[in-house]
């Protein structure tokens, strides 16, 4: 849990840094980041045995490393002419170079503990940081470095004034520390990945219901599913239009997001399906992706907390009243297009229950007769006056004021 927060907080502090990158190049940047962080660590733990046992110009290497791969994580964040590529290479030349130099200044391989193993972290961090290519690239420089260090130091006649078993001790830790950096650098970047993969998942349900979101990630296909049995519920304000003139708009959007915020809340109580609002509108299905047989009563019920909710209270000093309606009967649902991907409804179902809400009263819930049918035995319903509806001619509608059994 400790690991997850630390993850959260780092990942938005490197969005707060890096406003102008996509979430991929991010993430690079992020593993990046952290890599550079171990490395001045683990640069200055390298130097610091070698001062202590007669290679300062060895030691000496490793502290300009370490201050060159703080100055490149500066000028990447602060000047921001670095770009991705620009820094990794920057920090894998320095990481080359000195690190060559450091192990030819100890008489080569042996006498430097492995010291070239460091050099290693170039190919190994490339696929996370580059391409493809730049990782066959850094591993050839690596061979040729390690080529190098084989024959260099016996040219210049160098060798290495560490003791016998300082030079096994570091021999284990070049081993062991640059292992461990890998590992825990590309642990890192897994973790951030998962974790940014996470979110996405997350941001797509909160558009998609989980069946469609699943099916537009594994295939490729018109969704469009057809439910014999759904309920549909509209809500609308009521007198939004001159409510909207005495408000600014900020405060108007603020005031709609915090009602259908609890609006939202509701849904997933009754673990009905939003599909979307339209201004002042909203729309919210039941029965649908999942086939349920009590979807009337779920949308009824949350129907009647609705008006709780709204007749209870005042919002930014202004008492609101909503028009309800709600049908059922079977409906096509499904996302169509290429872009902005939006899970919708269609059918006479759908209009009907459109034309329940806009021929409705205020605060109170209209239903039709296909409806009232299923739910007539756990709610109290008042049949009403048939209502003209365009295009259906007179339609049967009765009210909805409680719930039998939550009087």
């Amino acid at each position: 849990m400790r690991l997850r927060k630390f993850l959260i907080a780092y990942f938005d502090w490197i969005r707060r840094m890096t406003p102008a990158l996509d979430e991929s190049d991010r993430l690079r940047v992020a593993a990046g980041m952290m890599g550079t962080l171990l490395g001045t660590f683990f640069s200055l733990v390298t130097a610091t045995p070698l001062f202590l046992y007669g290679e300062p110009e060895a030691g000496w290497m490793f502290i300009c490393l370490a201050v060159l791969l703080v100055i490149g994580a500066v000028v990447m964040f602060s000047m921001r002419w670095f770009g991705i590529t620009v820094w990794a290479y920057y920090n894998f030349v320095s990481l080359v170079v000195l690190n060559f130099a450091a192990t030819v200044l100890m008489g080569g391989v042996q006498g430097s503990g492995a010291m070239i193993l460091w050099s290693l972290l170039a190919p190994l961090l490339s696929p996370i940081l580059l391409t493809p290519r730049d990782t066959l690239f850094w591993s050839f420089v690596f061979m040729l470095s390690l080529g190098g260090v084989l024959v260099v130091p016996g040219w210049l006649g160098q060798t290495s004034n560490l003791p016998q078993d300082v030079q096994v001790w570091l021999t284990a830790y070049n081993i062991g520390g640059s292992s461990a950096f890998t590992l825990m650098v590309m642990q890192f970047f897994i973790a951030e990945r998962n974790l940014y993969q996470e979110r996405s998942d997350n941001l797509l349900l909160n558009i998609l219901p989980r069946e469609i979101a699943d099916i537009l990630r594994n295939e490729n296909r018109i969704i469009a599913d057809a439910f014999d049995g759904a309920s549909i519920l509209f809500a609308d304000v009521v007198d939004f239009t001159p409510l909207s003139q005495r408000m600014s708009p900020v405060e108007l959007v603020e005031l709609l997001n915090e009602v259908f915020s609890h609006f939202d809340a509701l849904v997933e109580k009754y673990q009905l399906e939003k599909i979307k609002t339209i201004g002042d509108c909203y729309m919210v299905a039941s029965g649908i992706p999942r086939a349920r047989a009590d979807h009337a009563q779920a949308v009824t019920s949350m129907a009647l907390e609705i008006l709780h909710y709204v007749q209870s209270r005042e919002f930014r000093g202004h008492k609101l009243a909503f028009r309800i309606g709600i049908n059922s009967g079977p409906v096509v649902a499904g996302v169509i297009g290429q872009k902005k991907f939006a899970y919708d409804l269609w059918g006479d179902s759908v209009n009907t229950a459109s034309r329940m809400e806009s021929h409705g009263e205020k605060n109170v819930i209209q239903v039709t007769r296909s409806t009232y049918e299923l739910i007539k035995d756990d709610f109290v319903c008042e049949a009403q006056k048939p209502i003209q509806i365009k295009g259906k001619g007179e339609m049967e509608v009765w009210h909805v004021t409680l719930e039998k059994n939550n009087p």
